[in-house]
């Protein structure tokens, strides 16, 4: 069984037979360790740095007007909700809940944000539709731990999606072989 596996609870005959409380209780016992106000507070600053690196990155690319958007203006807002969020998370998150504690499975984060960027940096190259189909065959393969099959087959689909909506419906300008 994979660390995936043993992370998310699986019920069994007897859970169902547990109140919603004596449930959470089983949840709460099984939780990874808590990581504690210094490590809430490097992932807050992390969030808050990345969203303002993202601000920087979509000012220079151009926003334009809602009516007229260039290309940093999504990338803009989501940075901004980003900063605003990890802003927040500063104040507040000393007072709230515990985060987890790192973990083998807190590498995973990187690698898919690290496979994120190779599709960002293909993607001009080679176009859309290789960088997307091995993106997502990788996170539905070995982030999400599905068959290679089921993989294969939902990957296809993803990709055939949206490029039936973006090039297709909306005659976007993504860069495309086909």
């Amino acid at each position: 069984m994979n660390e995936t596996a043993k992370a998310i609870p699986v019920p069994t005959e007897s859970d169902e037979d547990l109140t919603p409380e004596q449930l959470a209780a089983q949840w709460e016992a099984e939780a990874p360790p808590s990581a504690g106000p210094v490590a809430n507070f490097a992932a807050s600053l992390v969030a808050t740095v990345l969203g303002i690196i993202g601000i920087v990155l979509s000012v220079r690319l151009g926003l334009g007007t809602p009516s007229q958007p260039q290309p940093g203006l999504w990338p803009f807002i989501m940075s901004l909700v980003i900063t605003v969020l990890g802003l927040a998370q500063l104040v507040v998150g000393r007072k709230g809940g515990e985060g987890e504690k790192f973990s083998r499975l807190s590498w995973l984060v990187l690698f898919g944000a690290a496979t994120l960027i190779g599709l960002v940096a293909l993607m001009p190259v080679i176009g859309f539709e290789i960088p997307s189909l091995l993106l997502s065959f990788i996170w539905m393969k070995f982030l999400g731990g599905e068959t290679w099959r089921s993989a294969v087959l939902y990957s296809v689909l993803v990709v055939a999606a949206f490029y039936g909506i973006f090039i297709l419906g909306l005659g976007t300008t993504i860069p495309h072989l086909f």
